[in-house]
């Protein structure tokens, strides 16, 4: 069993009961064995691989909760339309038709240059979110693997929907219960039931997927309230919103994800709670798409979970961490907000994180799993275990991973990835985007 000791850095430990210190961490295997000051350390660390953080920051490893990986070859892509008046021509005129163009061969290298970014940002867990309505079949194999080779701990589901048609539904349904049945028992791939959003599912249709995800054991990944359409589109179907008809058609089983709940609304959050389900927030995709800010504040108070993810806007969600801070700020015009709120965001990420993979994730403790950062930083102020967003929000957020464990294994290494080419990954992922563009 492999062995890895970091060690000669300042440890932030994370999770429930935070401490700081200098000292290491000791990895067994796929779990953390021990922390602490390295002298403790190092009588049990024989024949360990040693890093030497160099006085470095040491923490433990990120969490995305909500990703869209097939995004990567539309960066600067032109449309072919007048651009988009709201949400809904979003959709329509630029990621409804780049999702129609997708290809197997497209998947692999869409996924691994985001997975890629996301070690060097130190964020070891990815939940993904996929769809590729004329290349279902096998495409979550296809992700799953690229996870596999760049060693990022790794979550997806395919996002059903009767926008295709009836065949794209059903393909769609299927290849979440197939991967499912794959990656069971694979300590480093877990499996979600996707679908897309309320909007785009007739009564019937959810129905379906809500009984095949209770068969399988399997909580739901689907977007929520993204805009006001949505929701208008849950009251003309006589519900209270979408969260509501959800729930009322039992496509909300324990543990599911509910991303963005920007246009939710307070009796919607306590059937959230009821259904032992998590919010998702997304603040820089939204502002982005121009949908409004989610009341996190407000869904915190009321007691929803809500998690933190990226949408696709790029792969390091300490970027959102500080987008949700600010946005926040901005909002509420109230500067003593968002301080609790956000330690809860990343708090909320290692709970759902921990509970779709069976291990403890975000935290360095003993039996933990041995996902560990060190950050290219020597802290210029003291970090305590009291102060650490504070660091994370005024510089944290913008440095690199210096090195990578990722279930014991190291992943990154003095910034590189071992045996990886990224000047490779990118020509490969250029020329296919070349294509892609054409035929979008």
């Amino acid at each position: 069993m492999e062995r890895v000791w970091i060690r000669n850095g300042w440890v932030f430990t994370g999770g429930d009961h935070p401490r700081a210190f200098a000292g290491g961490v000791l990895c067994q295997g796929a779990r953390i064995e021990r922390v602490g000051p390295d002298p403790e350390l190092q009588p049990l660390a024989t024949g360990a691989e040693e890093l030497d953080a160099g006085g470095r920051l040491i923490l433990p490893g990120f969490i995305n909760a909500h990703m869209h990986l097939y995004s990567t070859l539309s960066r600067g892509m032109g449309l072919k339309d007048p651009p988009p008046a709201d949400f809904n021509q979003i959709l329509e005129r630029l990621w409804w038709r780049l999702d129609k163009q997708l290809t197997l061969a497209d998947l692999g290298p869409s996924a691994e240059l985001p997975l890629l970014d996301a070690l060097r940002a130190g964020v070891t867990t990815v939940l993904d979110h996929h769809a590729s309505p004329r290349a279902i079949d096998g495409s979550l194999d296809v992700l799953a693997e690229a996870a596999q080779r760049l060693g990022v701990r790794f979550s997806t589901c395919y996002e059903v929907s009767d926008r295709d048609g009836p065949e794209a539904f059903r393909a769609g349904l299927a290849e979440n219960l197939r991967f499912a049945r794959r990656v069971k028992g694979e300590p480093m791939l877990a499996a979600m039931f996707g679908l897309h959003a309320s909007f785009t599912l007739s009564d019937e249709s959810l129905r379906a997927c809500a009984d095949a995800a209770r068969g399988a054991t399997l909580a739901c990944h689907v977007h929520v309230a993204e805009a006001a359409s949505d929701a208008a589109d849950a009251r003309r179907r006589g519900a209270a919103g979408p969260l509501a008809r959800l729930a009322a058609l039992g496509a909300l089983p324990p543990g599911s994800l509910a991303v963005h709940c920007v246009h939710t609304h307070m009796d919607e959050w306590a059937l959230l709670r009821r259904a032992d389900g998590y919010a998702v927030h997304n603040p820089q995709s939204n502002m982005n798409n121009a949908v409004g800010a989610a009341p996190v504040e407000a869904m915190q108070a009321a007691g929803v979970r809500v998690g933190l993810g990226t949408d696709g806007m790029q792969a390091d969600v300490r970027q959102d961490a500080r987008a949700a801070f600010l946005l926040m700020h901005h909002r509420t015009a109230d500067p003593r907000t968002a301080w609790g709120e956000l330690g809860g965001l990343l708090a909320v990420n290692r709970e759902l994180a921990s509970r779709l993979f069976g291990v403890r994730l975000g935290a360095l403790e003993p039996g933990a799993a041995a996902d560990v950062v060190v950050y290219e930083h020597h802290p210029p102020t003291p970090l305590d275990a009291g102060n650490f967003l504070g660091h994370l929000l005024f510089g944290l957020y913008q440095v690199p991973a210096r090195d990578v464990v990722v279930g014991g294994r190291v992943r990154l290494r003095a910034g590189e990835a071992p045996g990886v080419d990224p000047a490779a990954l990118a020509a490969r992922a250029r020329a296919l985007a070349v294509e892609l563009w054409r035929r979008f």
